[in-house]
């Protein structure tokens, strides 16, 4: 079993057993921070789901409102007008089958991927390298579209995408800890709303198992039943 260091142990020693309001959740996170760099926060999701049934898979994107905090790099897989469409809207790389082959080669310095329609032929070679790391373009979530410019600029300002893993649960980013506590709160209700509505009709019994929100370093904290019922209004 992994050992925690004296700051984490001091930061879980804090956290009551107990679940906490959103509210309560996020000012504890930030006041427990304790690295030296501006940690991210993260929510996780555990669903009542089996995704090893594609008519459980619950997948979606959501906007945040106030974005992630993080510098996100897009790659756009594109040919003709399209390049300088994607270019004009701040892709940092874009390109048609050569980038397709840079990426082939072991290149994956983006964060995000989105492709017109005529190029996923060379973008479905890529299966194995951009699936597994969540980086497949896909129509059902807007990164297959013909207009480039949308897609990047909504990813840009702070649309992610969420995606449940094999084990039922969503892992998500939803700030940095020097984000007010407003903000997190909303950018974390955003995300929850957005997953409470993608239920799939399959799904039994109790949707929602468990929420927890936690900075980079530091340890989950759980949040009550509240943060759901607020998420749904």
């Amino acid at each position: 079993m992994a050992k925690h260091g004296k700051n984490y142990r001091a930061s879980a020693e804090a956290i009551e057993q107990r679940t906490y309001s959103l509210t309560e959740a996020v000012e504890l996170v930030k006041e427990k921070a304790y690295a030296k760099f501006d940690e991210g926060v993260d929510i996780a999701i555990r669903l009542g789901v089996d995704p090893r049934h594609a008519d459980q898979m619950v997948r979606g994107t959501v906007p945040l409102p106030h974005g992630t905090g993080k510098q996100v790099r897009v790659a756009v897989f594109a040919t003709g007008e399209k390049v300088k469409e994607a270019e004009d809207a701040g892709a940092d790389l874009v390109g048609g089958e050569e980038l397709a082959k840079k990426v082939a080669g072991g290149f994956l310095d983006f964060d995000a991927v989105v492709a017109t329609p005529d190029m996923m032929r060379e973008v479905g070679k890529l299966g194995r390298v951009l699936g597994p790391r969540g980086l497949m373009p896909n129509p059902k979530v807007g990164t297959v579209t013909f207009d480039v410019a949308e897609a990047v600029g909504e990813i840009k300002a702070g649309k992610i995408e969420f995606r449940v893993d094999k084990t039922g649960i969503i892992h998500a980013p939803f700030g940095k800890v020097s984000f007010s506590g407003e903000q997190l709160q909303e950018n974390a209700e955003a995300i929850i709303s957005a997953v409470m509505r993608a239920r799939p009709a399959t799904a039994k019994g109790r949707y929602v198992k468990s929420v927890s929100i936690s900075s980079t370093m530091g340890p989950g904290v759980r949040l009550d039943d509240s943060a759901l019922v607020v998420a749904e209004v």
